[in-house]
């Protein structure tokens, strides 16, 4: 498992490729590794999350629940991407979400503290903070965005076009939620999509 574990460091350091062989070195010593199983958390709701996460290998859906009690899904979370409540982690504020994994999975970690560490020592770090910052910026608008102008069928289609490696990982239920319509109709509108 060690070897594994080097492999994906040394793949997530080749994301920073104007980084200086000094600031990948300490970089490198800031990184921690872990492993998660299925239905472990990353995070929960009402905790401060100290550790950015980047999915390495693995699935993971964030959600919150409602009023109601139901667990409501918000987005997917695959490997290459980053595994956080951006927003409140920033702050350093308590999450209302929770971040589950659907699979096992393999995450690499970088705390807080050293995150901003690395923006007042180096150039670089503050770019791809910047970098971070407008993706999640970007995902957020595109999901908010989906709701006022998609219909349930068109927010389907897109979903799937996206992200075709994610359609037969995840349930009818969590994509559903996602989608914002109940599993029927979800089952519906795959129905009437194979038959055109």
């Amino acid at each position: 498992m060690k070897e594994e574990f080097k492999r994906h460091i040394e793949s997530y350091l080749k994301l920073f490729p104007h980084s200086s062989s000094e600031e990948l070195e300490i970089l490198r010593t800031q990184l921690i590794i872990k492993q998660f199983g299925k239905k472990d958390f990353f995070f929960k709701s009402g905790e401060i999350q100290k550790n950015m996460g980047f999915v390495c290998e693995g699935l993971l859906r964030r959600y919150y629940i409602n009023e109601k009690g139901n667990k409501i899904t918000t987005g997917f979370i695959k490997e290459n991407e980053y595994a956080t409540d951006y927003p409140a982690f920033i702050r350093q504020q308590p999450t209302k979400y929770y971040m589950e994994c659907l699979e096992p999975s393999i995450i690499i970690e970088l705390s807080y503290v050293d995150i901003q560490e690395g923006y007042k020592k180096f150039k670089n770090n503050e770019r791809y903070g910047r970098l971070t910052a407008e993706y999640v910026l970007m995902v957020q608008t595109d999901r908010v965005e989906s709701f006022l102008f998609q219909n349930a069928e068109q927010r389907y289609l897109n979903f799937r076009d996206e992200n075709p490696d994610l359609i037969n990982r995840i349930s009818l239920t969590h994509l559903s939620s996602y989608l914002g319509i109940e599993r029927q109709s979800l089952s519906r509108i795959r129905n009437k999509i194979v038959k055109k």
